[in-house]
Formats: C-alpha cells, sequence, structure tokens
C-alpha cells in the first residue's frame, strides 16, 4: 500500500543503533592529550593550585574535605583572639591520636602479662617509638585542655544561643567522648601509676546509690582490675570511642556550618567588631588553620621530644603507691571526696552540674549579647571578681576543712550524711542564691551576667581542687608544697 510506513521486524540479535553526537571542543581536547594527563585529569578535575576567586570556590566546592566548609566566611571572625583556634586545635589533636595510636597497635598487646612488656618494646626497640606514644600522650592529655578551654570560648562569647543551643549540647558529647577516650587509655601501659589511678576512679562508683556496685563490676569487668577490664578499656579506647567522636565531630561542623558559621564579634556596646562583609574561606581562613595545625603539631612535637610519656613500674596489685590518685581530669573529684559525703562528691554534684551545663543554652536571656565576650563591660568586672571569689573559696574551703574539720581525712560514708552532705550542699546552694541576688539588685547585672558570674565562680574553684588535689597532695593524701 502506497504511504504506508514499512513494518520493521525486530531482531534481538542485531546490535543497537549507534546515535553519533559531535564532540565538543572540549571533548576533542581531551581526546588529544596523552594517557598520563587524561589520567590526572580524571582524578582531579578542577586546578590544583587556583589562582582566581572562581577557582578558588571551584575548590572549596568540589573538595571532599573543603566541602564541609562555606565557600565564603565573615571577615569579621578572622581575627585570632576571636575563637584562638580552639575547635580545629581539638580536631588537629584527635587525627595525631588517630595516627599514632594506629602505629601501637601493631606493637601493643592487650593482656595484664604481656601489656607493660609491649610498652618498653615499644620505648626501647621499635625505631622513633618513644617519640610516637610521647606524641600520643601529649596530644591526649592536650585535647582534654583544648576541648575544655574551647567550650570556656564559646560560653563567654555566648556562641550557644539561638540558632546553636543544641549544638552546645552536641560539644558536651564530645567533651564527654574526650574524657572517656582518655579515661580508657589510661590504664593500658599497665604501670602503677595506670592501675591504680583507674581502680580510684572506678572505686568512685561503688558511692552511686542502688546501682553503684554492680555498675562497678560492668565498668571493670568483674570484681577487680584484671584481664577483662584491660580488653574492654582496649576496645572502647579503640574502636567505640573514636567512632563517636568523629561521628559527633561532623555533626558538631556540620551544625556550625548551618548556623552560619561561628558568632560575629561585637564591642560591649554591641557595635560589630572588624571589617564588614565575607571573604572566601580559601584562602583566608583555610591558611590560618593550617598555620594553627603546623603550630599544635610543632608544640605536641615539642613536648613528646623533651619529656616523653611517663612510664612508672610495673602494675602490682598487691601494693598501692602512696598517695595513690585518680587521673589529673578526675582529681577533683577525688579532692571533694576528702571534704564532702561520697554520694554528694560523686553522684549530686556532678549530676547537677551536668544538668544546669546542658540546660544553659535554654535559660531566658535580658538581650542579645551573642559575639561579646564577657556579655558587657560590666560583665566582665563580675567575671573577674567572680573569678577571683571561686579562687579564694576553693583554696579556702580546703584549707580550712584541712587545719581545722577533718584533718584531711575522708569523710565515711557510712555516717555524717548531714553534717557532710546535706548541710555544705545546702549552703552552696543558698550562698549562689544570695550571690544572685547581690548582682541583681546592688550591681544591677542582668540575667546573663548572673550566670557568667556564677559559672565561672564555681568552674574556678573546681579547677582549684583539682589543682590542689594533683599538685598539692602528698602520701596519705595529706596536704604538702610541691
Amino acid at each position: 500500500m502506497r504511504g504506508a510506513v514499512a513494518r520493521v521486524r525486530y531482531n534481538p540479535a542485531a546490535p543497537p543503533a549507534v546515535r553519533h553526537v559531535p564532540m565538543t571542543e572540549r571533548d576533542q581536547s581531551t581526546e588529544r592529550r596523552s594517557l598520563p594527563a587524561r589520567v590526572w585529569r580524571s582524578i582531579f578535575r578542577g586546578p590544583v593550585v587556583p589562582r582566581t576567586d572562581q577557582e578558588r570556590k571551584w575548590v572549596v566546592f568540589n573538595t571532599l574535605v573543603l566541602h564541609l566548609r562555606p565557600i565564603r566566611v565573615p571577615a569579621s571572625t578572622l581575627k585570632f583572639t576571636h575563637t584562638f583556634g580552639l575547635g580545629g586545635s581539638c580536631l588537629v589533636l584527635f587525627l595525631l591520636l588517630a595516627a599514632t595510636g594506629l602505629l601501637m597497635v601493631f606493637v601493643y598487646v592487650p593482656s595484664p602479662e604481656r601489656a607493660y612488656d609491649s610498652v618498653v618494646g615499644l620505648e626501647d626497640d621499635v625505631a622513633f617509638g618513644s617519640l610516637v606514644r610521647g606524641v600520643h600522650h601529649w596530644s591526649a592529655n592536650l585535647l582534654v585542655v583544648f576541648a575544655g578551654l574551647h567550650m570556656l570560648r564559646v560560653f563567654l562569647t555566648g556562641g550557644f544561643r539561638e540558632p546553636r543551643q543544641f549544638n552546645w549540647i552536641v560539644g558536651l558529647s564530645l567533651l564527654l567522648w574526650v574524657l572517656a577516650a582518655n579515661f580508657t587509655g589510661y590504664l593500658l601501659p599497665w604501670d602503677q601509676l595506670s592501675y591504680w589511678a583507674i581502680t580510684i576512679s572506678t572505686a568512685m562508683v561503688t558511692y552511686l546509690p542502688g546501682a553503684g556496685p554492680g555498675l562497678k563490676e560492668v565498668v571493670r569487668g568483674g570484681g577487680e582490675i584484671g584481664a577483662p577490664t584491660l580488653i574492654n578499656f582496649y576496645a572502647l579506647h579503640t574502636t567505640l570511642l573514636p567512632i563517636l567522636f568523629l561521628s559527633f565531630a561532623a555533626w558538631h561542623f556540620w551544625r556550625v556550618r548551618k548556623a552560619k558559621g561561628v558568632v560575629r564579634p561585637r564591642r560591649a556596646d554591641g557595635s560589630p567588631v572588624g571589617p564588614e562583609g565575607n571573604v572566601l574561606f580559601l584562602p583566608n581562613l583555610l591558611v590560618r588553620e593550617v598555620a594553627m595545625a603546623l603550630a599544635v603539631l610543632a608544640g605536641v612535637v615539642l613536648l613528646a621530644t623533651l619529656l616523653g610519656a611517663p612510664l612508672g613500674e610495673r602494675a602490682n596489685p598487691g601494693m598501692s603507691p602512696n598517695p595513690a590518685k585518680s587521673p589529673w581530669f578526675f582529681v577533683g573529684f577525688q579532692e571533694l571526696l576528702l571534704h564532702l559525703h561520697p554520694f554528694f562528691a560523686v553522684c549530686v554534684i556532678p549530676l547537677c552540674a551536668a544538668a544546669a551545663l546542658a540546660l544553659l543554652p535554654y535559660l531566658r536571656s535580658d538581650e542579645d549579647t551573642t559575639g561579646i565576650w564577657f556579655r558587657s563591660a560590666r560583665g566582665r568586672r563580675l567575671a573577674a571578681w567572680a573569678a577571683g571569689l571561686g579562687l579564694f573559696l576553693g583554696v579556702g574551703g580546703v584549707l580550712v576543712d584541712e587545719l581545722v574539720l577533718t584533718g584531711g581525712h575522708a569523710v565515711d560514708a557510712s555516717g555524717a550524711f548531714a553534717a557532710r552532705g546535706l548541710v555544705p550542699f545546702g549552703l552552696l546552694v543558698v550562698g549562689l542564691a544570695l550571690f544572685a541576688r547581690f548582682l541583681r539588685r546592688r550591681r544591677g547585672a542582668t540575667r546573663d551576667e548572673v550566670v557568667l558570674a556564677i559559672f565561672l565562680l564555681l568552674a574556678v574553684a573546681f579547677v582549684a581542687l583539682t589543682v590542689i588535689g594533683y599538685g598539692f597532695r602528698g602520701e596519705g593524701m595529706a596536704l604538702r608544697w610541691p
């Protein structure tokens, strides 16, 4: 039939028709490149060394690591004294811990019979083993310090207010994982210092009402510190805790970006500080972050070279050192045990402190003080005064209790619940309430300034207790001059 379309029979064996598309000039230039050039181009799609703003934007947007950061950042946040690079330094220290920890895994043996010898072998027989262990040791301790300072910086600049409230909770969780990682790693050398420090710390758990003894056995893996404890701590230290830290760190950085970066600095009168507008992340902020990372790396290597990592005698469960102390970041609670009933020193006060820190970003504020150091000019004066008062109360309270009341002996858990527990804790609560009322009525402080003063008073007092417990306690936990 004329005009009818011819029917084409389908043949499954026939190859599909190929549609020829003309090549573009870019495709033709790619085909003309040599094989090594084509391989290089397939890996690095853009410029390796960007020279224009457009190329810098492209690199940030299309690079796996840099893509976590914004293309542009506020110019006013680049000043070093605004953040001191503390958050990024924590990440650098964690990467150092991961790298050195991975190297030590090939030498360390997690068993009570061989753990100590494997650490000695790492120090004496492995090339640069002492340096690697020293870098790991100092990175771990500095991570606790830097994480605490980072939290303090965020608090003092109001970086926990809306829309960053929940990121403060994520940051507190990160601090918890840091402390847990340091605590579990503290036992691994299996020397006298580490063995008895973990023994003292895990014994504190027994003072928790009801579940205390059972929880202690769960933490230790039995009634005493032994092989199950070492295996459990090693597994947590090398697997679960690093995963938790990395997951929460990525979440933390992502929420910082979603909040449009760190808070912008402002003066006490609320006016902005520094240049206005945004600048490219590459190279403005990236260069500063790399410089800070190199400075942290140099400092850690210097400490590891000059001081190394301590290693005492092999752990002896039958002979405790005198004095036997907790790890330094828990010494403050051990010091509290010398002055308060154990239930209040180990349970009530830590839980109240944790709850207060978690609720802090959700407290009502009188005015927007985000980005202002110490909230205001008056807040700076109150902060200095509160810090001095906290130091006085911390040191003075220890001296009064040591010389007048208990003589430095630990409080008996079976008695003195009211005299050494309820009464001191009640006095603390009433004293803080009167202090807040004084600041509001007599000093005209805002709600934010009152919270700032109370926070610094308690923080400085606890630091004073930590310093006293770590450096000023000798045999029998008696006070001595270091």
